[in-house]
């Protein structure tokens, strides 16, 4: 009996994401470089540095890119270094962008071009940031000039990265800037960041029409610890409500759900052309009256699970498929815009990208409109908190000098993209444990 082999559809985007701060390097004029500065911020007193050195020399690993058979990148422009001074624009900063975006195009890379992740600039930050409703008026403007100087090279945008994430981190466990504890302030950032996504998905349109624009989702799993416990079922189902559903409501139903809000959000209704799913990892959650700052769950991991390097989370590939098919019911394009794992000496990955790409090509078979999938990362970056203890690159990178050395899944991933499918040999060759489990 002939062995089977996943195939994808012939015009999928094999990629990788990436993020400015994280990669460019000296971000100097950002509320995140003076936060690396504070003690005790990041992790072992990392520092974000040169980075990957991107700035300067990006199309170096563009040309790795190519080299690894990926035809689609989705990275960030830094907001700081378009506008240093608010209402200034700085054209020589719109000039490296444009090198960027055409050095993809030269190499047969569609570019996916995310416009806020994570980091702010240093006025808005003096303004009061994301809780300041003219942060709203500010974004759009911005966004107005970057599509009117990138458009020339991409259609293909992402307006704001894992709105949740920044209003959990940076306004409920205060580990990100602003690094506050204060869930009013936190619920105000982020319907302030969703009705910015809101404004600029009709900027972006009003001025390219044919422009496709989404922005990617973390969606975390939330399962009860005991599914038959009424109130474990009740807390990860709050949770679930408050992470996941709140922040796609707005735009896809033009509702407020708690915790966000309440009531009708009508202008926010039908801005996503389509949407991303970032997707890493899942909680079991636990009814615990004692901790009110996390909807009165425990989240902890399964007694038995595999754990990925540093806590990061439990190696759950089920979890791909079921994002999948959850975010499928909104009728929208999907893009896996993030899914990655931090692992330094690579003995986890190469499993975990084959089951997770197995787990998407299984949703594929149901017709689910997939688009593309961006591994996280292509060359280990700055890992915001965690500084440079995480891992997470194809490549690895070494940022006192540069060097950098591809790791077996590197090889494993440009086999992949090359042949658009799983195949037996592709098995065989990396993870010859999963066999048994995919080719019975």
């Amino acid at each position: 009996m002939p062995e089977a082999t996943f195939h994808f559809p012939a015009d999928f985007r094999w990629g990788t994401a990436t993020a400015a701060h994280q990669v460019e390097g000296n971000n100097t004029n950002n509320d995140w470089w003076v936060w690396e500065q504070e003690e005790g911020r990041i992790k072992e007193g990392h520092r974000s540095g040169r980075a990957c050195n991107w700035w300067e020399n990006a199309e170096a690993d563009f040309d790795r890119a190519a080299e690894l058979g990926q035809n689609a990148h989705r990275l960030s422009v830094e907001w700081s270094r378009i506008e240093p001074r608010e209402g200034y624009f700085d054209d020589a900063a719109l000039d490296r962008y444009r090198a960027m975006l055409r050095a993809l195009r030269e190499r047969g890379i569609e570019p996916m071009v995310t416009l806020h992740h994570f980091t702010n600039p240093l006025w808005l930050a003096e303004m009061g940031g994301w809780e300041n409703p003219r942060a709203v008026f500010f974004f759009e403007r911005y966004v107005a000039r970057v599509v009117e100087a990138l458009g020339e090279f991409c259609d293909l945008w992402c307006t704001v990265n894992e709105p949740n994430v920044y209003v959990y981190m940076g306004y409920l466990a205060g580990v990100f800037p602003p690094g506050k504890q204060d869930f009013g302030a936190g619920m105000r950032a982020g319907r302030h960041l969703m009705r910015a996504h809101a404004a600029a998905y009709r900027r972006i349109h009003a001025l390219q029409p044919h422009a496709r624009v989404g922005f990617a989702h973390n969606l975390r799993l939330f399962d009860p610890a005991n599914p038959r416990s009424l109130l474990d079922r009740w807390v990860a189902g709050l949770q679930d409500r408050g992470y996941n559903e709140a922040f796609l409501a707005a735009p896809t139903r033009g509702r407020w759900l708690f915790p966000l809000g309440f009531g009708f959000a009508w202008r926010l209704r039908g801005t996503l052309d389509w949407i991303g799913l970032n997707y890493y990892t899942r909680d079991l959650v636990a009814f615990d009256r004692h901790r009110p700052q996390s909807l009165f769950g425990r989240n902890f991991h399964a007694p038995d699970a595999e754990l990925l390097d540093g806590g990061y989370g439990e190696f759950y590939p089920d979890g791909m498929e079921r994002s999948l098919k959850r975010l499928s019911y909104l009728g929208l394009p999907i893009y896996v815009t993030e899914n990655g794992i931090p692992d330094a000496d690579d003995d986890q990955r190469p499993r975990y990208l084959i089951l997770h790409l197995h787990r998407l090509w299984r949703v594929l078979q149901g017709c689910v409109p997939i688009m593309g999938y961006y591994h996280w990362t292509l060359v280990d970056n700055f890992e915001w908190a965690e500084g440079w203890t995480l891992r997470f690159g194809l490549i690895e990178l070494d940022p006192e000098t540069g060097r950098r050395t591809y790791r077996p899944s590197a090889y494993l991933y440009r086999d992949i993209c090359r042949a658009n499918a799983i195949t037996p040999e592709i098995i065989d060759g990396y993870a010859p444990e999963l066999r048994l489990v995919l080719l019975p």
